[in-house]
């Protein structure tokens, strides 16, 4: 079966909060790494997500060291969405 991994970075203008993660995040830029596996036996060519990660800390941090936490996309997907509405 393929499998296809896809990176992405994101940027938080504000600290943020997911239900993976322990405490408030720092506003950066983070990696956010997709994995998906090939469907079988369909007459067309289609993916299904496996896994959404994201690194820690942010690519922003000097730090050389990180982690990867696993997330939920949709609230991977709201919480940056609110983030980007939020005023400083």
């Amino acid at each position: 079966m393929n499998t296809r991994i896809t990176n992405k970075t994101i940027t938080f203008k504000h600290p943020f909060k997911l239900s993976n993660l322990d405490g408030v995040q720092p506003p950066g830029t983070y990696r956010v790494v997709t994995d998906e596996e090939e469907l079988s036996g369909a007459s067309f060519l289609g993916f299904r997500r496996v896994a959404t990660t994201l690194r820690l800390p942010a690519i922003t941090n000097a730090s050389s060291s990180f982690e990867l936490f696993q997330v939920d996309p949709e609230e991977l997907a709201a919480a940056l969405a609110s983030d980007q509405q939020t005023k400083a």
